[in-house]
């Protein structure tokens, strides 16, 4: 259909500029000289009238082609950000040491069951830290 349109609106314009052209010169007056002119003139017009409109549809292409490469390129170089991220360093909230602060208190002590508990026999331990009553130093497991 819409090709029937394009030919229908270049044969519209052919015939305008024929006619147009065949009306300056008197009907009497008509050589088949200028009939050809008009022909020639009107054909002309219609050829630059498309190439204009190949070249702009051209143009489009290559330009959306630009666009999607654009794209792309952006795309790829933000999924290699993402599958590389870089260290992100935070700073702390908290001033660093001074030189007479006190540092933090250590943990506290869990007291292993009382002498009278029925757990507080053999098999369970009573120390909680290594280094307690003769630990050797070593792994802790």
């Amino acid at each position: 259909m819409r090709v029937a349109l394009l030919v229908y609106g270049a044969v519209y314009v052919v015939i305008e500029i024929v006619g147009y052209q065949l009306e300056q010169v008197s009907w009497p007056e008509i050589t088949p000289l200028d009939v050809a002119t008009a022909l020639a003139d009107a054909f002309l017009t219609v050829a630059v009238l498309v190439a204009v409109l190949v070249a702009g549809d051209l143009l489009g292409h290559r330009w959306r082609r630009h666009l999607q490469a654009t794209r792309l390129e952006q795309a790829r170089l933000a999924a290699e950000q993402w599958a590389a991220p870089a260290t992100i360093t935070v700073p702390s909230w908290r001033p660093g040491p001074r030189g007479r602060e006190p540092l933090a208190l250590p943990a506290a002590r869990v007291a292993g069951p009382p002498a009278g508990h029925p757990y507080a026999g053999a098999g369970h331990a009573t120390r909680t830290w290594p280094g307690d009553a003769g630990d050797p130093p070593g792994r802790l497991l």
